[in-house]
């Protein structure tokens, strides 16, 4: 799998999303794809796109450019803007596809968009999907079969369809991935189905297909200053406003509550601006979470979300306090409305599920499963179906 690198601190506030909305970034063939970044730097510095085809698994595909693209990548961001009346400097900049240079993706599929500098190093990466939609997938979420995971896991069961296309040899040519909301780095991959109605491909797995249920994300909201809510305990204006949340703590014994959230997204928003792209300010947002016992040695507690696409960076690790055993972090983060959640790590770098929130079987989920086909003697992997289910309808 391509290895994705993590964001430098100077980039904040990368989304690749459909226009206003902060959900997954899958298109349709033909549909306008638009990526926009900050660089605190501010110092209107060029950057350069390149965009690469992959296959299901985010191996390389073996398509050449000129076979997933009309007209040429590798070109510089035009189209940027810098901040106006703010106490941290940025610039803006924004990209859409189809442009000038790159006139159309042709092929459905996943696709990574590269950004590099002057110097031809690689800046950050981004991942989006665009579907031909030629297949139908039904999704349904259960508790989990086994006995042991019944309270703390929920199982996607699926089946995958098509009117258009003949399935010849499923196990090897159609392949499926399975995303727990907005978090693509901890997707299934590689299930087989395991058995078939006609054309109907049928997927009833329990634990290959089952994901720690989890719990509700945390959020808070800064779009205005003056009025803080939404967690915020209170905002200090020094060189930067200061943005200091109220204590978070451990709710792995707590009974489930239902909070809703947007699944780990996030929304740039302010009350008082015009162009919230170079209007809203920036933030030292200041986490301290109460795990409620001494964590186990060696591990590491992350904010994470998909504001930063759900990288373990050094900005999002929490330092701990051990006089009063709380984990502290401050982020640099653009107005707005947040979801996240902690996230423990043992000393290996393998995740601790639930050790801080949870795993709570009503969470509230939403599942998206991909379902991709290779004809025989086919080069690339074609999305040719989408489907989403949400753990609020969940059954046993």
């Amino acid at each position: 799998m391509d290895e994705l690198v993590n964001d430098p601190e100077f980039i904040k506030t990368v989304t690749l999303n459909r226009p206003a909305e902060n959900m997954f970034p899958i298109y349709k063939l033909g549909e306008r794809i638009n990526l926009s970044f900050d660089d605190i730097t501010a110092q209107e510095d060029d950057y350069y796109y390149q965009i690469e085809h992959y296959d299901y698994n985010w191996e390389p595909s073996a398509l050449y450019k000129n076979e997933f693209m009309t007209g040429v990548d590798d070109q510089r961001i035009i189209n940027y803007r810098n901040s106006f009346t703010t106490l941290q400097a940025y610039s803006h900049y924004e990209l859409s596809i189809p442009n000038r240079w790159t006139e159309a993706l042709t092929r459905s599929g996943n696709y990574m968009i590269h950004i590099y500098n002057d110097d031809r190093e690689l800046l950050f990466s981004r991942k989006f999907m665009i579907v031909e939609p030629r297949a139908t997938v039904g999704v349904q979420i259960r508790r989990a079969r086994d006995l042991e995971y019944v309270n703390t896991q929920q199982r996607v069961q699926f089946f995958v369809d098509s009117k258009e296309i003949n399935f010849i040899n499923p196990a090897q040519n159609l392949k499926v991935a399975i995303i727990q909301n907005l978090d693509l780095e901890s997707a299934v991959y590689g299930l087989e189905p395991q058995f078939n109605l006609g054309n109907r491909q049928e997927y009833n797995y329990d634990g290959p297909a089952s994901f720690w249920a989890g719990n509700e994300y945390l959020n808070f909201e800064s779009r205005d200053f003056r009025a803080p809510n939404n967690n915020i305990d209170f905002v200090k204006l020094g060189e930067l406003y200061n943005t200091h949340l109220y204590i978070d703590r451990s709710r792995f014994l707590d009974e489930y509550t239902y909070n809703p959230d947007i699944n780990g997204g996030f929304l740039v928003s302010t009350v008082t601006n015009e162009d919230n792209d170079i209007q809203a300010e920036y933030t030292k947002v200041h986490f301290t979470m109460d795990p409620g016992i001494v964590l186990p040695e060696g591990t590491s507690v992350f904010v994470s979300g998909n504001y930063n696409g759900y990288q373990l960076q050094e900005e999002n690790l929490m330092v701990h306090d051990e006089v009063r055993n709380l984990y502290t972090t401050t982020m640099l983060m653009k107005q707005g409305f947040y979801n996240y959640i902690y996230r423990a790590y043992d000393a290996n770098g393998e995740e601790i599920p639930g050790l801080i929130s949870g795993n709570k079987w009503p969470t509230e989920n939403l599942y998206t499963v991909l379902a991709y086909y290779r004809e025989p003697g086919g080069r690339y992997d074609r999305l040719i179906g989408i489907g989403a289910g949400n753990s609020a309808n969940i059954t046993n």
